[in-house]
């Protein structure tokens, strides 16, 4: 079904934005440059690191449908607030919009 596959691309659409969102906010919530740099860098890749283990296809501990979807969704809306306290609400909504939306029908269709 070519909803489905349109849904799979929003979600690493999503996966790639909830990473940038964090760089973003990292890079944006400090005044001190090592610390500015350090966040915008560490929170992506512990954003990263998480998702590998835990969220990912092929992950070794990959949570189950109806948490993984919902922890997920709480990931991307973590981001969607980052954005948001960075004084980017239309994007943030934008953000919280579509995750919500893709969540839903990844439950719905299954994938999982």
């Amino acid at each position: 079904m070519v909803l489905k596959g349109i849904n799979a691309t929003l979600a690493f659409l999503l996966e790639l934005a909830m990473i940038a969102s964090l760089g973003y906010w990292g890079y944006q919530s400090n005044d001190n440059v090592l610390l500015k740099w350090l966040l915008a860098i560490g929170l992506p890749l512990i954003a990263i690191v998480i998702w590998a283990l835990y969220f990912a296809p092929k992950a070794a501990r990959r949570l189950s449908i109806v948490p993984g979807a919902l922890l997920s969704l709480g990931l991307f809306l973590l981001a969607a607030l980052a954005l948001y306290s960075t004084n980017q609400p239309a994007a943030a909504m934008v953000m919280a919009a579509l995750a919500i939306l893709n969540r839903i029908l990844v439950l719905l269709w299954c994938q999982w």
